[in-house]
C-alpha cells in the first residue's frame, strides 16, 4: 500500500493518521532530493559551521522556518487560498526574494573582513558615502574586534528567515501537500498539521544533508582555525554570489515563464528527480558551482605560507565536531 505510487498520488478519503505518515514521508524525500529552495541555502549555513554539529543546528534551523511556511500555506490550500499558485507563477518572484535575502547575509559577512568582491565597486560608486558609513558600522562595531581579514560568524537566525521564505516556492511536493492532503483535514489546523509534518521530515533529512556539508570543511587535515576560516569564508562568498544567482535566475523566470517549463525528463517520478531544468541548473550554479569555488578559494587562502606563519601554532589539527 505505502509504495512510491501511493505517496506521489495519494487517494482521498485518507484517515488522519495516514495523512500525517505521507506528509512525513514526502518531507524525507523532499529534504534527501536536491531542491533549489533548500539545499543552496542549507550548504551556504552548514559549511560556514565547519562542525557536524554545527551542521546539524543549520539544517534544524533553516528546516524550522521552512516547516512554518508550510504549516501556513497548508492551512491555506484548506481555505482554498492556495488556488493563487495555479492562476500565477510566482517561483520568480519567491526566487527573487530568496536571492535578495542570500546577498543580504554574504554583504553583512563580507563588510567586516577585507575581501573585496567585484560588487563592492560598484555599490561604493552607486551609494557613495552611505555604503561606506554602512561599512564600518557593521558586526565588528557589536562585537570585539576580528583580526584583519576574518569574517564573523554566520548568523543562524538568517537560517530560519531564508526556510521561511524559500518555502513559499511551490513544487512537485507542495503541489502534493496542499492540494490533495490538505483538503482531506477535518479544519483548518489539523491542515496546518499537514505542512508542520511535512517540514519536520524534510528537518531531518536536511539536518543531515547539513552534517555532510559541514564536514566537506574539514577535508582537508586543517586546524581548529583554518578550518573555521575556510567555512566562514566559503559561507560569506556563497551567500553574496549565490544570492546574485537566484536574482539573476528569479528575474528570467518571472520575465519568460516558459523558460521554467523547458527541462530534460529523466524518467524518475519523484519530484526534484523527474527533470533537469532551470531549478537544477540553480543547484548545480549555487552548490556546485560557486560554493565549491569558494570552497576551493578559502582553502587556497588558509594554506598560502603567509597564512600559515600567522596562524596560531597551538591549534589542535584534529577538531571536535
Amino acid at each position: 500500500m505505502w509504495d512510491l505510487g501511493f505517496l506521489l498520488n495519494p487517494p482521498s478519503g485518507l484517515t488522519i493518521p495516514i495523512i500525517l505518515g505521507i506528509s512525513f514521508l514526502l518531507g524525507l524525500l523532499h529534504g534527501g532530493t536536491p531542491d533549489e529552495h533548500t539545499w543552496p541555502i542549507t550548504f551556504s549555513y552548514s559549511i560556514g559551521s565547519y562542525t557536524t554539529r554545527g551542521g546539524l543546528r543549520s539544517g534544524l534551523v533553516f528546516s524550522t522556518g521552512f516547516a512554518l511556511q508550510r504549516a501556513a500555506l497548508t492551512a491555506l490550500g484548506f481555505l482554498g487560498l492556495a488556488s493563487v499558485y495555479l492562476v500565477y507563477d510566482l517561483d520568480g518572484p519567491v526566487y527573487v526574494l530568496v536571492g535578495v535575502a542570500m546577498f543580504g547575509a554574504g554583504w553583512y559577512l563580507l563588510r567586516g573582513s577585507d575581501i573585496h568582491l567585484p560588487l563592492d565597486e560598484a555599490m561604493e560608486r552607486l551609494f557613495g558615502r552611505f555604503f561606506r558609513e554602512h561599512t564600518h558600522h557593521s558586526y565588528l562595531a557589536e562585537r570585539a574586534p576580528l583580526p584583519e581579514g576574518e569574517v564573523p560568524p554566520v548568523p543562524l537566525k538568517m537560517a530560519a528567515v531564508h526556510g521561511f521564505i524559500a518555502g513559499w516556492g511551490i513544487g512537485g511536493f507542495a503541489v502534493i501537500i496542499v492540494f490533495l492532503l490538505a483538503p482531506q483535514m477535518p479544519n483548518v489546523a489539523w491542515a496546518a498539521s499537514v505542512g508542520a509534518v511535512f517540514g519536520l521530515g524534510t528537518m531531518v533529512m536536511q539536518m543531515i544533508t547539513g552534517a555532510l556539508f559541514a564536514r566537506l570543511a574539514r577535508l582537508k587535515r586543517l586546524s581548529l582555525a583554518q578550518m573555521q576560516r575556510v567555512g566562514r569564508r566559503t559561507a560569506a562568498r556563497t551567500l553574496y554570489a549565490g544570492g546574485l544567482a537566484f536574482v539573476a535566475i528569479g528575474l528570467l523566470v518571472t520575465l519568460a515563464p516558459s523558460v521554467e517549463h523547458m527541462a530534460v525528463p529523466t524518467g524518475t517520478p519523484v519530484p526534484n528527480l523527474s527533470s533537469i531544468g532551470i531549478a537544477f541548473v540553480l543547484i548545480v550554479t549555487v552548490v556546485g558551482g560557486i560554493g565549491g569555488y569558494s570552497l576551493w578559494k578559502g582553502y587556497r587562502e588558509v594554506l598560502a605560507p603567509s597564512a600559515t606563519l600567522a596562524a596560531p601554532s597551538s591549534e589542535p589539527s584534529r577538531p571536535p565536531t
